[in-house]
């Protein structure tokens, strides 16, 4: 039986299939460290994904998502790519639906960015303001869009969005001069703390121009990841919403530490808001193993060679 070491903008996962993903040996919440104690290549997975058969009418699987921590997350745009390309090979269409926690969500192959580098796209929604969807209390009971809170800095101006996954979203001049800032609001917003009681991801973006911008994410349940698919989306949606409302339907690129995905902010006729999110989806490594996770045998793939060749194209670009 087969795992697979995946990644999306090197947001790392491992990627376990059925019926491996119904029969873990120890409980969810400690099947991450599980892992990366008996698999020495999985060591560095930000979470693990659980592909699963599905009942939902219209669905090639269902997507269940353990963070690094063992908890549990609504959602993950870098993940979803992975698990919507696993599928891919048994779909009788390269534009499908996934079944997640929240919503069973489109997906769709794309063609690879690079040689070497397959693409998915992915809708990222429900896409929700309200203060309960987050949820966020005592910051009052209005929407947050490019608001100031002082009570979480003196400085900064927020939007908190959930897509499903929670988001605080804030741009500044420069994310690697605001890393201290940035480190800091996650770890305070991700423990107990009166504002987020469910804890929130937060996202720092710079703009480049019009239409690209970079993002780092402090993660619920993991802390700094190379990407968070979620937050880049709830990040280009906030841009959109606040800053240039003309970009609707118009592609985003935007850059993370771990390399670049597009998105574009879709706004239906109903009023309905979605975001769709391009980018790689990778498998680094097979691995069989047997019921109890022993590996057997570890076989390098060569896709992040190619990943990482595009990468170095798009930073001399």
């Amino acid at each position: 039986m087969k795992i697979f070491r995946v990644h999306g903008s090197e947001n790392r996962f491992a990627l376990i299939p059925a019926p491996l993903s119904l029969q873990l040996p120890v409980a969810e919440s400690q099947f991450p460290a599980y892992l990366r104690q008996r698999i020495p290549v999985l060591r560095d997975i930000d979470g693990v994904l659980l592909v699963c058969p599905t009942t939902h009418s219209g669905c090639q699987g269902r997507m269940v998502i353990i963070n690094s921590d063992g908890t549990h997350a609504k959602m993950c745009g870098n993940g979803l790519r992975a698990v919507a390309r696993y599928l891919a090979s048994t779909a009788s269409s390269p534009t499908f639906k996934v079944a997640t926690d929240e919503a069973a969500l489109t997906v769709r192959v794309h063609t690879d960015l690079a040689p070497g580098v397959p693409a998915i796209g992915v809708e990222i929604s429900p896409v929700r303001f309200q203060p309960a969807a987050l949820p966020m209390t005592n910051l009052g009971g209005a929407p947050v869009i490019n608001a100031a809170i002082p009570a979480l800095d003196p400085h900064l101006r927020f939007t908190a969005v959930a897509v499903p996954n929670p988001h605080l979203i804030s741009f500044v001049p420069s994310v690697r001069e605001a890393q201290a800032t940035l480190e800091k609001l996650g770890k305070t917003l991700n423990a107990p703390n009166p504002y987020f009681p469910d804890g929130i991801n937060v996202s720092f973006a710079e703009v480049r121009n019009d239409q690209t911008l970079f993002v780092q994410t402090y993660e619920r349940g993991v802390g700094f990841t190379n990407a968070c698919g979620t937050g880049m989306a709830a990040t280009s949606l906030s841009y959109v919403t606040v800053h240039h409302p003309e970009l609707v339907e118009q592609p985003l690129t935007v850059f993370n530490p771990g390399g670049m995905v597009q998105t574009i902010v879709h706004q239906e006729k109903s009023g309905r808001q979605w975001i769709e999110l391009i980018g790689n989806a990778t498998v680094t490594h097979e691995i069989t193993v047997n019921a109890d996770f022993a590996p057997l045998s570890v076989a390098e793939t060569n896709e992040e060679h190619a990943y990482q060749q595009w990468v170095h194209q798009l930073s001399q670009a």
